[in-house]
């Protein structure tokens, strides 16, 4: 009898041992959670900094507070390509965050690796989820073949920042001063000659606006077959040639490079806002650190007489595959509520982003805004008319190549000609590989 109590009490201390256990393991979870212990939680990975972050924390803030079913940790990295970096690591860990934002290029190499979650049953049933209504330059990135694989979060392209009050001082009208590379040039060198300024205009350091320019001089990354890269063509030596000549030997340009993050690109626009320059050439997304008493925007013009066409891509809000079904339920929803047109202007309205949705511009306090603040209609009217944002089929091979040229071209000084034919050497390499 004593023996029958004994066993009885130890099988009883078992089970309640491994009932905590999985209690606790329940807890534990970075993911989800059983339908009776409360909401799902997911990580949210992004590189945005300053105003933009902010502004992320009180849209997420925002989504927590308007249902029960899921909430959503903002985790700030310290730029696009770092966010890419740890997330790699993570998939590869299998502790990967619940959602994450990526350009198209890295989009399509985690989605040919199968390291991201499919999509298209969620948008079947969602509600608001409508493929016409999204920009054509940017919901067609985020498809591979027939299936989904994110959601456009927001639009992105390089637009020029002017001080209208220098222009305005100097006697120069900025729509003639912005209507081709030339004319920014020649401004340029009156300002720095009547001493107003030190620099005229500053581009922005990084590949991303020597391409802008190449292709606004007719210039193409690959050919239309795929096969060859054209980075060596004389469009686009011309068209780096002419920056280089404005930074290094006019000296009317500077690039401000280097730093921890970002921190290149807002001594940029602190150089700006302190009348040191100009201008400069930046991201729609710089809106929410600009004081538009003072500064006004105006589209990326064309070189050579050529109609300019800067790149326009989104940025894309996507799930890794490694997640489980919940989270990636979870994940959605909150990627449908922030590309719906309500919340896509509230962002764009503060940050300049552009909105990802035609129907985003019939939202009537965004209607309105635009009506009375001209400049942030600009990215969405570039968007319009420039360059979809180029795909790397190499997995970065190609981009990468080009970055390096931009280097040596910018800071270094290094002949254009011989920049561009060693990037074109190894780009090419890369595509024929895949070829």
């Amino acid at each position: 009898m004593k023996k029958n109590l004994l066993f009885a009490i130890i099988v009883s201390a078992l089970l309640m041992i491994l009932a905590a256990c999985s209690s606790k393991s329940e807890e534990g979870s970075t993911g989800t959670a059983s339908e009776s212990s409360g909401p799902t939680t997911i990580e949210f990975w992004y590189g945005l900094g300053s105003e933009a972050d902010l502004k992320m924390k009180e849209i997420i803030d925002g989504f927590n507070k308007s249902q029960d079913e899921v909430i959503v940790k903002a985790v700030p990295q310290a730029s696009y390509s770092e966010t890419y970096q740890k997330l790699q690591a993570a998939i590869a860990a299998k502790d990967a965050p619940g959602l994450f934002i990526t350009g198209s290029s890295s989009l399509v190499d985690l989605a040919s690796k199968s390291a991201l979650a499919p999509l298209n049953k969620y948008a079947s049933e969602d509600s608001i989820y409508d493929k016409e209504d999204f920009l054509d330059v940017f919901i067609d990135a985020a498809y591979i073949g027939d299936e989904l694989y994110a959601l456009p979060a927001y639009g992105s392209t390089q637009v020029m920042y002017f001080r209208k009050d220098i222009y305005e001082q100097a006697g120069m009208d900025p729509k003639e001063v912005f209507a081709s590379w030339e004319n920014v040039a020649e401004a340029s060198k009156k300002l720095q000659a009547q001493g107003v300024v030190e620099y005229g205009h500053l581009p922005m350091w990084g590949s991303g606006n020597l391409i802008d320019i190449a292709l606004s001089n007719g210039g193409e990354i690959i050919s239309e077959d795929g096969k060859e890269v054209l980075i060596d063509s004389d469009a686009w030596v011309d068209a780096w040639e002419f920056i280089r000549k404005q930074i290094h030997e006019e000296k009317t340009m500077k690039v401000n490079s280097g730093g921890q993050g970002w921190e290149y690109w807002y001594k940029t626009i602190d150089e700006v806002l302190a009348g040191k320059a100009a201008g400069y050439t930046g991201s729609s997304g710089d809106k929410g650190d600009l004081d538009f008493t003072v500064i006004d925007s105006i589209p990326q013009p064309g070189l050579n007489g050529n109609a300019a066409a800067p790149t326009v891509g989104a940025l894309f809000m996507a799930v890794p595959a490694v997640n489980s079904d919940e989270e990636i339920a979870a994940a959605y929803k909150f990627m449908s509520y922030f590309s719906s047109s309500e919340v896509n202007v509230d962002w764009a309205e503060h940050i300049g982003y552009i909105p990802v949705r035609e129907s985003a511009m019939e939202v009537p306090e965004y209607a309105a805004f635009i009506e009375e603040n001209p400049y942030a209609g600009i990215p969405y009217k570039q968007a319009l008319t420039g360059s979809p944002d180029f795909v790397d089929p190499t997995g970065g091979k190609i981009v990468d190549a080009i970055s390096i040229a931009a280097d040596k071209v910018e800071l270094q000084n290094v002949s254009v000609e011989e920049a561009l034919k060693e990037a074109k050497k190894v780009a090419q390499e890369a595509l024929d590989e895949l070829n």
